[in-house]
């Protein structure tokens, strides 16, 4: 085998080096687009999960005549806690998960914002109530 040949069969050090940087560029630019994306996604999946309890709770209305106490809370959607004949739960699939930060739900039956339904929160990312990062019924149109 000739030398030329042998020379020709690897890449050299400023090669390998040309394509290190050139990914470094395109992360640099490509990750801080994706970086806000994942706590969008658990505000969107939160607002999700609230439509669903919703869709258990007037379910859980039409068949009882009446939204789940405060004492009940979401709690009643899954297990019959006042022993109603008209109860025809499970009114959720999969019980009560908790939001998306790990905080329980918030339900209110009487609403103090939804005078004619329920109040329904996650408190977002900081655990406190009040704030722009809470996610609820009444800024969805909510009950």
């Amino acid at each position: 085998m000739s030398t030329t040949k042998k020379r020709n069969l690897g890449f050299t050090l400023v090669e390998l080096l040309l394509v290190l940087a050139i990914l470094a560029t395109l992360a640099a630019i490509v990750l801080p687009k994706f970086s806000g994306r994942t706590e969008q996604a658990k505000f969107t999946a939160t607002v999700s999960q609230i439509s669903v309890f919703g869709i258990g709770l007037d379910a859980f209305e039409i068949d009882n005549g009446y939204y789940p106490s405060s004492a009940d809370g979401l709690q009643a959607l899954v297990e019959n806690s006042s022993d109603s004949e008209e109860w025809r739960g499970s009114y959720l699939q999969k019980g009560i998960p908790l939001d998306q930060w790990g905080g329980e739900y918030i339900y209110e039956y009487p609403g103090k914002r939804n005078q004619d339904g329920y109040d329904l929160m996650s408190m977002g990312p900081d655990g406190r109530e009040g704030g722009d990062d809470d996610v609820t019924n009444w800024d969805q149109g909510g009950r």
